[in-house]
Parts: structure tokens; sequence; C-alpha cells
């Protein structure tokens, strides 16, 4: 049956254009896809070249940064050679006219410093005394008055003392022609010699020399040590540069002075001698190109000054480069240069980018398609819908709704039946719906009011907590401050001033140092276990009983040492089930002989005239705990410490100190305070160090536990 309604007039309409559902529904739905997936595609190519820069960017600094690094070893450790020597003759230790004692003092030297090939001394009078290596062989050399001026090269016995003539060269050597002797007489300091060809080529090297002159100014003797250039190339072809990248040095003349790939930077002349050649000269193209392409951007090599990141085209190519400048007091003027193709990182982009144009069109063509069939499916039952809803507007309220195929348009349709009903029914169960909620939020009020007890309840137990903490705390402090050296035990040592200081950034600190003396022997120790707190503060307390008890056993052995040390360590982690460790260091000090092991920050060694020198103790061990066996991994250096020499050792909570501004101490204004104040007293170094250390830091949180250890061998 049907209603009867009076019906109004409708109002005029003015036309407007229309627009069919069809295509609205396929054309904004195949163009957003196509526009995403595309610019997907576009932004994931964009990304990818951008990341390309950066990775090549931060891959160069890097590389250059640990050529650097080891270049300075390199570097440093020739003329620290030859000043323990120099020095050694000057107070005596040893005697220029003993040829046994020298070569057996240089064979000793040969054998602790494998990167050096020769070490040796020449003097006016024609004489040379050394010791090198040859084919994997360390020998002894001489040329004096016994051996006709010729090159004598002598296998040695246990104790470096000449034993069998290995060796003698068919013609007279006279160090005295030689191009390190002489540069070192007309500077008449310590140098590095211009690059050259070895006595026994073929084979370029530079050599560090140091004069020695006696008090009334005559030049006694030039001690010196090779470097090979061929040891610095081996060293680079060890780097991994991308993928067919390298790396090379440079002379600011030009000259190659080593280079990571197999074309070897020189040429052999007639003679068969090798003679040292430019690097645009080089058979290598990439460092052939890269040479000459530095000449045109800067015109000459002495216009580089500061680090440069460049790229050039080669064959057809980018290729990303990074110059950087290295050098010494004594005369070293070096570039080195990385080199890498950025073929070697675009490969892949330009892969995916080839398979998202593919996967854009595919995605197209099947949105395309889709869209079509989603629009029958949908039109026809919406038009169903509209002739339904039309004829009830006109007063046919029996009419009903029919829709099938889609679940959203079917409860549309049975919605339009039941309106009348459901409206009634829904207020009905708007009403329940109203009191069910009543009760529900009385019942979460007083479950809200016992959880409040209970949280009181709780905090209650937590404070208690606390104070127990607190206390247990404040006791594992006091041992830890109980078990630090005491200052009559470091003024009970006849030979050496020390001066100590640590501060933990927590109740409990994570470092550790000590000074023991034993017989004849006083070691100092300084370590950092990650973190602080109370489980960092026991770790250090279990390292400083076993150092202690290796030093009552009397062992020695730097390897036996650590070994122990860190099986103990190791073990005891394992039962706490931590995952705690620490680097450490031990040094051994003996009538002026200083030994040093283990892996931990740099050490500085003070000379007394306040020159520095840094030992890097990375090769010198593995963090304590952290593997089960260390023994392969510890290493000692030795150097000689004459009255008012020194060492500073400290954890890296002083360098990496930090002030508002997040800036960091370092290590350069460590040494910068240590020189200003060698003169003085270990306590007042110490005193003047941690002043300034308070003063970069302010009122900026410390985060880290800070401990300094100030030794200086007394006059």
């Amino acid at each position: 049956m049907k209603s009867s309604f009076v019906q109004r007039p409708s109002a005029v309409r003015k036309p407007h254009k229309s627009l069919s559902l069809r295509p609205l529904l396929i054309v904004p739905f195949v163009a957003q896809i196509f526009l995403a997936v595309g610019l997907t595609g576009y932004l994931s190519f964009r990304n990818g070249q951008q990341s390309v820069n950066e990775v090549a960017s931060q891959l160069r600094r890097e590389i250059v940064a640990r050529i650097q690094e080891r270049l300075s070893i390199y570097l440093a450790t020739p003329h620290s050679i030859n000043q323990i020597n120099a020095d050694a003759v000057r107070y005596g230790t040893l005697d220029l006219s003993n040829y046994n004692l020298m070569m057996s003092h240089f064979w000793q030297q040969i054998q602790a410093f494998e990167l050096m090939s020769l070490i040796y001394v020449g003097n006016e009078q024609g004489e040379y005394i050394g010791a090198g290596r040859e084919g994997g062989t360390i020998t002894v050399d001489l040329v004096s008055e016994s051996t006709g001026g010729y090159y004598h090269a002598y296998l040695p016995d246990a104790q470096g003392y000449p034993a069998q003539l290995s060796n003698t060269l068919s013609r007279p050597y006279d160090p005295r022609r030689r191009p390190w002797y002489i540069a070192t007489v007309e500077n008449q300091s310590p140098i590095w010699s211009p690059i050259y060809t070895y006595f026994s080529p073929p084979a370029l090297g530079i050599t560090a020399t140091r004069p020695l002159y006696s008090d009334t100014g005559e030049l006694l003797a030039i001690f010196a040590t090779d470097l090979s250039l061929s040891t610095i190339s081996q060293f680079l072809s060890t780097l991994k540069v991308g993928k067919t990248g390298q790396s090379f040095i440079l002379e600011r003349s030009g000259i190659l002075v080593a280079t990571s790939t197999a074309n070897p930077p020189y040429r052999l002349n007639e003679k068969g001698e090798a003679e040292p050649i430019t690097g645009d000269r080089s058979t290598n193209p990439v460092t052939q190109a890269t040479t000459r392409y530095l000449y045109e951007h800067f015109g000459s090599l002495e216009q580089i000054q500061q680090p440069q990141q460049l790229a050039f085209k080669f064959n057809q190519e980018r290729l990303f480069l990074e110059v950087s400048p290295i050098s010494d007091r004594y005369g070293i003027n070096w570039l080195v240069i990385v080199a890498i193709p950025e073929a070697d990182f675009m490969e892949q982009i330009h892969a995916n980018a080839r398979t998202t144009i593919g996967l854009c069109l595919l995605t197209l063509g099947v949105a395309t398609v889709a869209g079509i069939a989603i629009a029958r499916r949908v039109i026809r039952p919406v038009t169903q819908l509209n002739q339904a809803v039309s004829a009830i507007a006109q007063g046919d309220l029996e009419r009903r709704v029919s829709v099938t195929g889609i679940d959203e348009l079917e409860t549309l349709g049975q919605s339009f039946n039941q309106m009348a009903i459901q409206l009634q029914t829904s207020f009905s169960a708007l009403e329940e719906v109203n009191r069910e909620l009543e009760n529900r939020v009385e019942e979460r009020t007083t479950e809200l009011r016992l959880a409040n007890q209970e949280i009181s309840s709780l905090n209650e137990q937590l404070k208690e907590e606390n104070v127990r903490m607190s206390a247990e705390l404040d006791v594992a402090r006091k041992i830890q401050q109980m078990i630090l050296p005491k200052e009559q035990e470091l003024t009970a040592i006849p030979d050496l001033e020390i001066a100590g200081f640590m501060e933990a950034a927590n109740e409990v600190g994570g470092d550790y140092y000590d000074i023991l003396q034993g017989e004849n022997q006083i070691k100092i120790g300084i370590g950092d276990v990650t973190g602080h707190g109370l489980e960092s503060g026991v770790l250090m307390i279990m390292v400083q009983t076993a150092v202690r008890t290796l030093l009552a056993v009397n062992e020695r052995d730097p390897v036996k040492i650590f070994n122990a040390l860190n099986q103990t360590i190791y073990r005891n982690v394992q039962r706490m089930n931590s995952h705690k460790n620490l680097t450490l260091s031990l040094l051994d000090y003996w009538e002026g002989n200083l030994y040093l092991s283990g892996q931990h920050e740099e050490a500085i060694v003070v000379r007394r005239n306040g020159e520095i020198e840094r030992i890097d103790t990375d090769e010198l061990g593995f963090p304590i705990g952290l593997v089960e066996d260390i023994s392969t991994f510890v290493g000692q250096h030795s150097l000689y410490l004459n009255p008012g020499d020194g060492i500073v050792l400290y954890t890296d909570g002083v360098t990496e100190a930090e002030n508002s501004d997040r800036a960091l101490y370092g290590i350069e204004r460590l040494m910068t305070i240590i020189q200003q104040n060698w003169s003085r007293s270990c306590s007042e170094i110490r005193a003047s160090l941690v002043e300034d250390i308070r003063q970069h830091i302010g009122d900026h949180t410390i985060y880290d536990d800070i401990t300094l250890v100030v030794v200086k061998r007394r006059a």
C-alpha cells in the first residue's frame, strides 16, 4: 500500500555539467598509483645517489684517516730509535769504538722494530756499524779499517755479535758519500733524507737521521734508520678501497712515494737500479690521470694545504678523490690521495632504476584493467540503489531496496528498509547502554581505588629498597677508595715521582689505577671498565686484586700476566651473567727502562725539555673479559726515561669530558697543559690538569669517570 502525501513543486535547477562515476573511479585510481610508483622510484634513485655521495665521502675520509694514522707511526718510529741511540752514546751506555757491542745493540733493535729495514751509524772516519734485514735474514754490518773499507755483513750469534761472514760487497762503502749523510751534515739537525736508491737495489727508501756532536761542536757520528718505501706500499695494498679504488702518496714535487697497486712507484735504469718517478709518469692510468688533474686544478701541489674532496671525469665516469696533506718537523711534506670510481657504488642504483621503470609500466597496466572492472561492479548496484531511493522520495514507502554483490551496498539497502524500526530500537538500546556505562564507571572507580592503594604500598617498598641500595653503594665506594694507592706509598718510591687522581661519575666508578712496588720492579696500571656503577666498581676491584696477586708471585711475562688476568675476569663475568669488559695497560719500570703492555688510551711520553711522544696501544693488547684467550694479541713497547722524563696516563673520561656546548676536552688540550706545567712537580701538574678539566666542564654533567696518573723520573 502506497502512502499519499502532498508533493511540493520542484525548484527550477540551473543546468550544470555532470561527470560520470566510471571515469571518476578509473582515472584518479590509475593516476594515483602511477604517480605514487613513479615518485617513489624517482626519490629512491635520487636518495640512492645522495647516499652514494655520502658513503663515498665517508669512506674516503675514513681510509685517509687510517693511512695518516699508520704513517704517523711509520714516520715517528725511526726518529725515536735514533734519539734513543744518540742518548745512549751521550750518556755512556753505548761506546762507538766497541763495534761488537754496537752491532749487538742494533741487532736487538732491528728485531724489536719489524717495520725498519736498517738501523746504523756512520762517522767522519768513514766507519759504518749497523743491523739490517736481507731477504728475511737479519745481519750485522761493519765498514771499518779492519774490513779495508768494504761492506761486510755477518750472521750474528745468539747475543747479536758477528759470528759468520755472510756477504761482502764488491766495492768499498763510504757512508760519508751517501745522500743521508750529506743531507744531515748540511742541515746540522735531525732530518728525513730525500728519496734515494738503496745500496742494494732495486729499492727506494728514505732515511731518518740524527747527528751527534761533542761539547766543542765536533761531529762525532750520524745515527740513521732506513724506512723502505715498499713497506708503505705494502700497507696501502692491504686497504680495501671500495671495489676498484686505490690509494697512493705523492711528494709535493710530484714524486710518487708509494701506491696500493701492483704498479711499482719507480722505474729501473740501465744498471737495474730503482729511480723515482713522478705520479704523472706512473704506469697505472688512475694514478697518472689523478696527478695530472691535481696539477690542472691547483696549478701546483704546494697549493694544497687543507684536506680536499674532489671529483673529475675519467674514462666517461666520475672518479671521487680525497687529497689530504701530511707533514712532520723533520721534512716530510706529502699528499695522501684516495681515488674511488663512482661506478663502484652506482651499479646497483642503476639496476634498481631499471627495475622501478619496468614495475611502473606493469603497475599502470594492471591498475587500468582493475579500475575498469571495479568501476563496473560498483556502478551497477549504485544505480539500483539510486532508483529505489528516488521511489521512496516520491512517497513509495513500501518500496524495498534489493542490492546484491557488494556487502556495503547490501547493508545500505537494508538500512533504508529498516530505518523507522531501528530508530525506535536505537533509542531503547541507547538507554540500556547508558545504564551499563554507569555500572562500568562505578566498577572502574573501585578498581582504580584499589590499584592506587597497591601503588602506594609499592612506593613505600621502593623507598626502603633505595635506602638499602644507597647504603650498599656507599660501602662499595669506600672500599674502592681504600684500595687506591696512598700518598705515602707513592713517596716511598725512590726513583720516581708519581701523582694520581680518580673521580667517579657515579657513586661507584669503573676506572682503575694502581702503583705497585715489588722486588726490583715497579708496576703501574690503568684501566677503564665499560660503564660505571656498582657492577663496574666490583669488576675494577677484581682486576686490582688479580694484578696484585700476579705481582706477588713475581710473574713478569706480559703475555702470561694478561692471559691469566683475562681468564680470571672472563670467567667471573660469565658467572655474573654480565656484559662488562675493560681496557687495561700495565707498565713495568726498572732503572730508567719502561715497558708498556695492554690496550688502553694513548700513553703520553714527556721528555725533560717538554717534547711529547704519543704511544698508540691498539697493537699491544685486547679488551679484558671479552674473550677467553687473548695471548696472541698481547705486545710490548719499550722506551727509556732519562732524569726529568716522564709519562702521563689517562682514561677516556678526560679527553671525552664535555662542556655545555657538547665540545670535548680532547687530547690536544691535554698535551698543551702538560707541556706548560712539565717543569713543576707531579702533584702540581696533576692539580693544573684537574683544574683545567673542571673549568672546561663547568656546570655540565660529568658522564664518565675521570682518572689521571702523572709519573716523572727524579733528577
